[in-house]
């Protein structure tokens, strides 16, 4: 009877002292017992001893890890916007009528006024295309090599003004037709004038002093009704 009532007493013992360290010790680390220095008690084993308000949010070491919070989730990256394509270049109209047309039919040596000729020329140009359906025209005016390249490139750019101001004559809108001057930088006789002087090299330069005129459209083939790309087409 005396030893069981011993030992009674001392566990009755134990838990006072520590319920009494626990009410002592909730201030200064809640969850676990301290000393009176407020260090955490730890048993010979290094064990703590935590109260009846421990809980994994007031865990510490070294008694306990604290739960380390869950990473959220990655953030799917947001899909890349898609880039725009161009859009698709429209095939430029089919040519139906293309010719060369020498300046010296066109125009006087060195001079951009039309000569009777020419607008003869054109006049047959304007014929063969008045029933197509015209996109666009370009006249294009070249020089040969005799003179300044500036001044070739003006006297070219001016005859194929005068081309396109002859086919608004005849009902061509100048809106269709697109002139460009290149004076001599394209020259067609080469090589074949080198040591001709005077009227023999003017003479000898004659092809590279023309227009070149493209028109672009459909027009129909008489008899089928359906447009033809390259029907009446010319070179001269």
């Amino acid at each position: 009877m005396t030893n069981g009532f011993t030992c009674k007493a001392s566990a009755a013992a134990v838990a006072l002292t520590l319920a009494a360290l626990s009410g002592a010790a909730g201030a200064a680390s809640p969850g676990y017992v301290t000393n009176s220095q407020n260090q955490v008690w730890t048993t010979p084993y290094g064990l703590c001893w935590r109260t009846t308000g421990w809980s994994p949010e007031n865990a510490s070491a070294p008694c306990d890890a604290r739960p380390r919070a869950e990473a959220p989730p990655p953030i799917a990256a947001a899909p890349a916007a898609p880039v725009p394509q161009p859009a698709p270049l429209a095939a430029p109209a089919p040519i139906i009528e293309k010719v060369s047309l020498g300046s010296d039919v066109l125009f006087e040596f060195d001079k951009a006024a039309l000569r009777p000729e020419g607008r003869q020329k054109l006049d047959e140009l304007a014929e063969r295309i008045k029933d197509a359906q015209v996109d666009s025209i370009l006249a294009v005016g070249h020089a040969d090599r005799i003179g300044s390249e500036q001044y070739n490139e003006k006297l070219s750019a001016e005859r194929a003004a005068a081309v396109r101001e002859y086919l608004a004559q005849k009902g061509i809108s100048e809106d269709k037709v697109r002139t460009e001057g290149r004076g001599e930088s394209e020259p067609v006789t080469g090589d074949q004038c080198k040591g001709r002087k005077g009227a023999k090299l003017i003479a000898c330069l004659q092809p590279d002093r023309r227009v070149d005129v493209e028109v672009r459209g459909t027009r129909e083939v008489a008899g089928t009704g359906s447009p033809s790309a390259g029907a009446g087409s010319t070179s001269r």
